[in-house]
């Protein structure tokens, strides 16, 4: 059996961020049933309807990895209770132009952290809304929301510290390559 292929990217561009801490643990703890590759946004530029049928070389590259991968792992800081700008954006621009959408029955697995008591819950149930139009399968449980992630994550090296926090991400990951492997069979139904 071909292992599976996660793509993974984090909805935040400072390079220290909490989130893109937890990719990197989530890279750290991938199973080995599994490869785990991530994509930095760092570059999509803002979304232009205008553009859409040509887009940006950076938007070209994100949709080809999407497609090359079996599942995604969405990393989402919370910004104003919703997901940032920086993540919607990209979303937006692999997604279109209409009929042309990057993420079309790809499973997913989400996670985030956040300084707040709620680790990022709005955000991701506000991610789990654009996945309907998506059409994407997003994973029920487990729910990895990371609170008070200064107190879990070093931020000065980017390692996550909390003992609780990696085992919570190494079980999403496991979650995640089982539930890639129950919807490859409606794959192949459609």
């Amino acid at each position: 059996m071909n292992r599976i292929k996660i793509l993974g990217f984090a909805g935040s561009l400072r390079k220290n961020s909490f989130n893109r801490a937890l990719l990197k643990a989530a890279v750290e703890l991938c199973p080995k049933e599994a490869e785990m590759e991530t994509f930095d946004l760092e570059g999509i530029p803002p979304f232009n309807q205008d553009l859409e049928a040509d887009p940006h070389p950076r938007v070209k590259e994100f949709k080809a990895k999407i497609r090359a991968a079996d599942s995604l792992l969405i990393v989402t800081p919370e910004y104003n209770y919703s997901i940032p700008g920086v993540l919607k954006n990209a979303i937006d621009s692999a997604s279109r132009p209409y009929g042309d959408s990057a993420f079309a029955g790809k499973p997913l697995g989400i996670m985030g952290a956040s300084v707040g008591m709620t680790g990022t819950a709005r955000a991701q149930y506000h991610l789990r809304q654009c996945c309907v139009f998506l059409d994407m399968y997003p994973m029920n449980q487990p729910e990895v929301m990371v609170p008070f992630a200064n107190e879990k994550i070093d931020e000065k090296t980017g390692k996550v510290t909390d003992p609780k926090t990696k085992a919570k991400i190494e079980e999403l990951m496991k979650a995640l390559i089982t539930w890639t492997l129950r919807m490859r069979p409606l794959e192949k139904v459609v």
